[in-house]
């Protein structure tokens, strides 16, 4: 592969035959030319291993025994040529010139160390797709992307290859949010990020099963953590901006409303925890309309989720 801004995509892979050779194939017709594609393999039990055979000389790739997607992560990387990597899980596909686009921005700002740019979220189902395109909104404070969940899913990046290796790689018993994880530690060890503005990478959600849906309260639990994470390192390094500050007790908020559907304890708890972060923190944006900002006001949270599920209730009888 010739040494000129040399491009690794990487292809983890676990039971997923129905997908993996759409992956591939979008890997293969990326119109930026030096690159290679490297797949491995996590233990799958289905055909996948056949369909990546098929496509011979191609691809490079491996299997072994089930150790799960971030321990294949870091194989991937282990066994990557490239000075930056793209990752793409093999139930999702790139657009044709994704890679070209993001490589002659880098070529305009080298000193980058994290491409990102938005991502098209596919929603798909036997009868059919739709897409929504996930943008990333101004401004462009990586802190605050990360704090609101802006920060996009794994595929939609560029990675130079050094800065992972540099953080120690992808946290191998890290069970969800783990492009965020690995975001923070890349923001913590000063990596620099730009966003290109040209989507080319899409994302399939297509099963109630996947990393991000079979555990709904991990995935709070995990998220708070990287919540609280961020809070603390800016704070102690005193770059804890007003800007920044709102967006993690934002992200808190909306994590307690999703919580108190489920379970009216832990939402309590997430807000206890915006209490004390920000007393005087007051949420926006669609989790809170006009109407619920003025009862969170003037009567906290208990009492604005109450009368919030008794709206929904009297919306219900009514259709």
């Amino acid at each position: 592969m010739p040494d000129e801004n040399p491009l690794s995509i990487l292809i983890p892979c676990f039971n997923a035959a129905r997908w993996v050779g759409g992956a591939i194939r979008s890997a293969l017709e990326q119109t930026f030319p030096n690159k290679e594609i490297i797949v491995v393999d996590d233990g799958s039990t289905d055909e996948s291993i056949d369909m990546i055979k098929s496509f011979g000389d191609a691809v490079r790739w491996q299997t072994g025994p089930h150790r799960g997607g971030n321990p294949t992560r870091n194989r991937l990387l282990e066994l990557a040529r490239g000075e930056w990597v793209q990752y793409l899980d093999a139930d999702d596909y790139l657009l044709p010139d994704k890679v070209a686009r993001q490589m002659d921005f880098i070529a305009t700002n080298p000193r980058t160390d994290v491409v990102f740019s938005p991502i098209t979220l596919e929603h798909w189902s036997e009868t059919g797709s739709r897409c929504e395109l996930l943008p990333i909104p101004e401004p462009h404070d990586p802190w605050v992307l990360l704090a609101r969940w802006y920060l996009p899913q794994t595929g939609a990046s560029l990675w130079r290859r050094q800065a992972i290796v540099d953080v120690g790689g992808w946290k191998p018993d890290q069970p969800c949010c783990q492009e965020h994880e690995l975001y923070l530690r890349l923001l913590m060890a000063g990596k620099r990020f730009a966003c290109c503005p040209q989507n080319g990478a899409v994302y399939r959600q297509w099963s109630e099963h996947t990393v991000c849906k079979r555990d709904k309260p991990e995935v709070r639990r995990r998220r708070l953590e990287i919540e609280q994470r961020t809070e603390d390192f800016l704070r102690a390094r005193n770059e804890l901006s007003p800007a920044r500050l709102w967006a993690i007790n934002q992200a808190r908020f909306e994590t307690a409303r999703i919580a108190w559907a489920h379970d009216h304890g832990e939402a309590l708890r997430i807000v206890g925890l915006i209490r004390r972060s920000q007393p005087d923190f007051q949420p926006a944006g669609n989790a809170a309309p006009s109407h619920y900002q003025l009862a969170w006001r003037l009567l906290g949270f208990r009492l604005a989720e109450t009368i919030a599920d008794w709206r929904r209730r009297v919306r219900a009888r009514a259709v």
